[in-house]
């Protein structure tokens, strides 16, 4: 009977821990729809002060986005998430904003400012 017993708890933490292992790889599986749209900026930096050329290029990279728009405009992103737009600065400062939207509606905005100075 105790052999049963012993058995019986074996295969019960055999359960619970195959268990267990199948939920944590659902988790992580969908990890990127759990968190939503995110947007990350490489170029230029928030902030910045641009000379020269007024044409300055925007690149970026999204998670988890079905649409992104630049100041309301739509641009194209690759198949990696990454984005690249070229925009005409006016001197001085200059806001725009990036928002983006995932496939259930989701959406994350982010405002980023440059100052363009002609000389």
């Amino acid at each position: 009977m105790a052999i049963f017993l012993h058995k019986k708890k074996i295969v019960a933490g055999i359960v619970i821990v195959f268990l267990i292992a199948i939920v944590g790889y659902g988790f992580f599986q969908a990890r990127n729809i759990l968190m939503g749209p995110q947007i990350s900026l490489v170029t230029p930096q928030n902030g910045a002060t641009i000379t020269g050329s007024p044409l300055v290029t925007i690149a970026g990279k999204t998670n988890n986005v079905s649409f992104i728009s630049l100041n309301d405009r739509p641009i194209f992103i690759d198949q990696q998430g990454n984005f690249n737009e070229q925009l005409l600065l006016s001197p001085g400062y200059n806001a725009w904003t990036l928002t983006a939207q995932d496939k259930f509606g989701r959406t994350v905005s982010k405002h980023f400012n440059l100052i363009f100075n002609k000389t």
